[in-house]
């Protein structure tokens, strides 16, 4: 069996997930999701923050961050569980086209990549702190990287278990952590005097708010690694309360993390104004010395307050990290589907994730963190604006897109210029802001430059276009059926996940439509642009499908 055969590696990678792969309570997929709150990045962002702004202004700039992301973000978790695709397939159906998205699935993996190499660096700083310095910490990039390989290959299955047993631990030590520092004399105003050299005593200044939310912003596109688990949220049953239970999963696992992330920042801050006159701000902005040192005023002992501090961050590290190796690995296998015609498994490109990390932390992504974020925020904010411009504005309140969400190559044109479009134009204007074309204000907000934009521009593209390169054709399935047979790989697949196909005189999975590089599109007429007016043309599945064709006699041989 390849790898792309094993169903417990492959977690539906490219595809919808069906009926059959959602067993999962709303519960377990809400555990999962909360990792993120287990990362560690988010401690050394805020002592970056907090020790370049000050308390007030990083607050603040978190707060505008967390104000925006939350609305914009949650219309895109509702329509990932409810259609049971992932960002990349939403994102195909929502105005940028089957060849569209191959973009932002660069932009996402990007995302995973980023943050893989810096929460793997945080965790190789871990190692080499427990070993004393006896492992270097370059030779630790390359021991963290390796170990992520096995803890990702299976997916969700793994994940949901590994997460669910590790929340105790990792809670236990969190809390003795934030009680040790709270409980120290003087505790609120050593963490509300936090004060950095780009404000120093000025206090609360508009523009470092707005510059450091510009940079979290960045943020938004977490909702990707959020819909991984998401897509895996079961059909909510029909009374109230399972319904309320559902919804609130949704929400708080998807875009409601970033209310999460406030309260993390309070606990962050708080250790750091402990920390920072102990170990400076530069100790501060490391994990494993951050801990230690609240830990030590708990334990008395150094070597058992770096051991405590040493599996907190290891636990966490492992926790987020396979999530951004998992998303990473998705990520990369719509991109490469795409291009190349070919899919070797999820699981192979879990291996150009960790590879792609290890060179990132050995190239020094920790010390450059903050301007990485504020450079990325300008093309993620512009992808999940134009996104959920689409959603929003085209689909439900103008109708000027179709309803539904189309993810499958046969119905889409290569490219939709109404959310790609907008994605470029917004983007690359954004880039301009901030390499200074605009002036140095608009240079520090240039992420907002690129959200509003972002925003307004898909109705217009949309009105502009007159919706027409939404849809290059349809299909008509057989009625009354739930799963039918691709007439390619020969396996079974839930009907929203098939097309059909003139060229293979059958139905046709995503995957075997995605990976398909001899058809030429012959089931449109034409994938780049509309051909004539009126609506899109259909095509009907008149062939048996994969019930009826175990029914029909079998012929009889000749003579």
């Amino acid at each position: 069996m390849g790898l792309a055969d094993n169903p417990a590696m492959e977690d539906c990678s490219l595809r919808y997930a069906p009926r059959a792969q959602r067993s999962w309570s709303p519960g377990m997929i809400f555990l999962s999701c909360l990792v993120g709150l287990s990362a560690m990045a988010g401690y050394a962002l805020d002592a970056a923050f907090v020790g370049e702004y000050g308390f007030g202004n990083a607050l603040g700039g978190f707060a505008v961050a967390t104000l925006i992301c939350v609305p914009l973000t949650v219309v895109i978790a509702f329509h990932i569980a409810r259609e049971h695709i992932d960002i990349d397939l939403l994102t195909r159906g929502s105005g940028f086209g089957y060849l569209g998205s191959t973009v932002t699935s660069l932009v996402y993996a990007s995302y995973t990549l980023i943050f893989l190499a810096y929460e793997g660096a945080i965790m190789a700083q871990a190692v080499t702190a427990l070993t004393g310095g006896a492992l270097d910490v370059r030779l630790s990039y390359a021991v963290v990287s390796v170990a992520m390989v096995p803890l990702t290959l299976y997916g969700m299955s793994f994940s949901t278990r590994f997460q669910a047993w590790t929340w105790p631990l990792w809670a236990a030590l969190i809390v003795l952590a934030v009680v040790s520092a709270v409980s120290a004399p003087h505790a609120w105003h050593a963490m509300t005097a936090l004060h950095g050299p780009a404000t120093g005593a000025i206090g609360l200044s508009t523009v470092a708010v707005f510059a450091i939310a510009a940079a979290q912003l960045s943020t938004a596109a977490q909702i990707g690694e959020q819909g991984d688990y998401l897509r895996f949220m079961p059909d909510p049953e029909p009374t109230r309360r399972s319904r309320r239970i559902w919804r609130l999963a949704v929400v708080f696992g998807g875009p409601g993390l970033s209310l999460f992330f406030i309260v993390v920042f309070f606990a962050s801050t708080l250790l750091v104004g402990y920390a920072q006159p102990r170990i400076g701000a530069t100790g501060a902005m490391v994990p494993v010395d951050l801990f230690t040192s609240v830990y030590q005023r708990v334990t008395g002992s150094h070597t058992l307050a770096l051991i405590l501090s040493g599996v907190l961050v290891l636990v966490s590290q492992i926790k987020i990290n396979i999530m951004n190796t998992y998303s990473g690995s998705l990520s990369w296998s719509n991109f490469f589907s795409r291009l190349l015609h070919r899919h070797p498994g999820r699981a192979a490109w879990v291996f150009l994730q960790v590879g792609l990390s290890l060179v990132l932390m050995e190239s020094g992504i920790f010390a450059h963190i903050t301007t990485v974020l504020a450079w990325y925020a300008n093309i993620g904010i512009a992808w999940i604006g134009a996104m959920t411009s689409d959603l929003v504005v085209n689909k439900r309140w103008l109708r000027l897109s179709p309803p539904g969400i189309e993810f499958k190559r046969a119905h889409l044109y290569h490219v939709n210029p109404v959310g790609f479009g907008s994605m470029v134009l917004s983007g690359s204007v954004a880039m301009a802001a901030y390499y200074g074309a605009f002036g140095h204000t608009a240079a520090a907000l240039s992420a907002f430059v690129a959200l509003i934009l972002a925003l307004v521009l898909p109705p217009l593209l949309a009105l502009a276009t007159r919706g027409r390169w939404y849809l290059a054709r349809t299909s008509t399935l057989p009625a009354g059926e739930a799963e039918l047979r691709c007439a390619v790989c020969e396996e079974t697949f839930d009907v929203p996940d098939m097309a059909a196909c003139p060229v293979h005189e059958g139905a046709i999975c995503s995957l075997c439509c995605s990976t398909d590089a001899t058809c030429h599109d012959a089931c449109k007429p034409s994938p780049w642009r509309p051909v004539g007016g009126g609506p899109p043309p259909t095509v009907v599945l008149p062939w048996p499908t994969a019930r009826t064709a175990e029914r029909l006699p079998a012929e009889e041989p000749a003579g």
